[in-house]
C-alpha cells in the first residue's frame, strides 16, 4: 500500500493505526527478511533442505511408508522436516517422537479441530466444513516463513509423495544444475507421478519380514506407475527458494518474486505411492520405475534402525 521511490529498496516495515506526515517517535520497526540474500549470506544458513509436510490428520498410521520416505530424503540430504499434527496413530506417534529427539523431524501441534470443524477432503461441496482440509493452506505459508532465515530451499509435498531427481543422486546436485541453468528462478515444480499401491512387484524381493508387523505401505514393491493424464487439471508440487515467494497454494504460488519452471520429468518428478487415479488402465499401459531401489543398500538398513529405535520392529528385525 506504501509508494516506495523507484531505485530504492524496502528494509523495513511498521504498522500505523491511521496515516501520519511526520514521523512517530519510539515506533517499532521490523525488518524484511523474505528477500532474496547474497550467496555469501546463502552460504551461512543452517539447511540446504527442508521438507515441509502439512496436516497429519484422522489418525493417520502408514508408519511403514512414513520411515521409508523419511529415509529416502535424508539419502537424498534433507536437512528437516517439519510436520503439522492433528491427530496420528500410536505406533506413528511412537515413531515421530524418535525422529523429534533425534533434530530430524520438527513436530508442530495443530489442534485446529478443537477451535474449528475443519473439513476432512479437499473438495468443500463434499466436506464443508469451516475450515479447508485442517488448514492446509495455513500450514504451508507458515512453514514457508518458518523456514525463511534458515533454509535455503523448501520442499512443499505431502508425506507419501517424494521428490525424486532421476539424473542426480541428491537434491543438490540437482539444485544447482538448476539453478546454473534457470538463475532467476525461485518456483521449480515438480510433475506427480503415481504408483498405485494395489500393482506389486512380482518377484517380492522387498517384501521383508522384519516389516511384516509394521503397518502402512512398502514403498519397495511398487514399481509401476501410471503416466499422467495430460489432457486434465494435473499437479505439480514444488521446490522453493522460501524468500522469493510471498504466499503459496498447494500445487502453484500465488504471489513470488522470481520465475517459475516446470522441470522435465526426466530430470525429476515424484514418487507418489497411493491409490491409482487412472484405475481404467490396462496393467501393460503402465510403466516401470525402480528408481527408489538405486538406494536399497542404504534404505533398507536405515529403515530398520529407525523403527528399531522407535520399538516399532518385529522379532526378526531385533535379532
Amino acid at each position: 500500500m506504501c509508494g516506495i521511490p523507484k531505485g530504492f529498496s524496502a528494509t523495513h516495515v511498521t504498522l500505523l493505526t491511521q496515516p501520519h506526515r511526520v514521523t512517530i517517535p519510539n515506533q517499532n520497526w521490523l525488518p524484511i527478511r523474505n528477500q532474496k540474500t547474497g550467496r555469501e549470506e546463502e552460504q551461512k544458513l543452517q539447511f540446504n533442505f527442508t521438507v515441509c509436510i502439512s496436516n497429519l490428520f484422522g489418525d493417520y498410521n502408514n508408519v511403514l511408508q512414513f520411515a521409508q520416505t523419511l529415509e529416502m530424503y535424508r539419502l537424498l540430504g534433507v536437512d528437516r522436516v517439519v510436520i503439522y499434527n492433528t491427530s496420528c496413530g500410536p505406533e506413528l506417534d511412537r515413531l515421530l517422537q524418535s525422529y523429534s529427539q533425534e533434530g530430524f523431524v520438527e513436530m508442530v501441534p495443530w489442534p485446529i479441530h478443537r477451535y474449528l470443524n475443519p473439513s476432512k477432503g479437499w473438495l468443500f461441496s463434499q466436506s464443508g466444513g469451516d475450515v479447508h482440509y485442517f488448514g492446509q493452506l495455513t500450514t504451508l505459508n507458515e512453514c514457508i516463513y518458518r523456514s525463511m532465515e534458515r533454509s535455503r530451499y523448501v520442499l512443499l509435498n505431502d508425506i507419501d509423495e517424494i521428490i525424486m531427481p532421476y539424473k542426480h543422486n541428491n537434491l543438490m546436485s540437482l539444485m544447482d544444475m538448476l539453478q546454473k541453468q534457470q538463475p532467476n528462478t525461485g518456483v521449480f515444480l515438480i510433475e506427480n507421478h503415481i504408483f498405485p499401491k494395489h500393482h506389486f512387484e512380482p518377484s517380492r524381493r522387498f517384501h521383508l519380514p522384519q516389516w511384516s508387523d509394521v503397518p502402512g505401505v512398502n514403498i519397495l514393491e511398487h514399481i509401476y506407475k501410471e503416466d499422467p493424464d495430460r489432457s486434465i487439471y494435473h499437479p505439480y508440487k514444488m521446490i522453493v527458494q522460501p524468500r522469493l515467494v510471498e504466499q503459496t497454494s498447494v500445487h502453484e504460488v500465488i504471489k513470488n518474486f522470481g520465475e517459475l519452471f516446470k522441470v522435465p520429468m526426466d530430470v525429476c518428478r515424484i514418487i507418489h505411492v497411493r491409490e491409482s487415479l487412472r484405475g481404467s488402465l490396462k496393467f501393460e499401459q503402465r510403466r516401470e520405475d525402480k528408481r527408489l531401489w538405486d538406494f536399497k543398500e542404504k534404505l533398507i538398513p536405515n529403515v530398520d534402525k529407525v523403527l528399531k529405535r522407535a520399538g516399532l520392529l518385529g522379532s526378526e528385525g531385533r535379532s
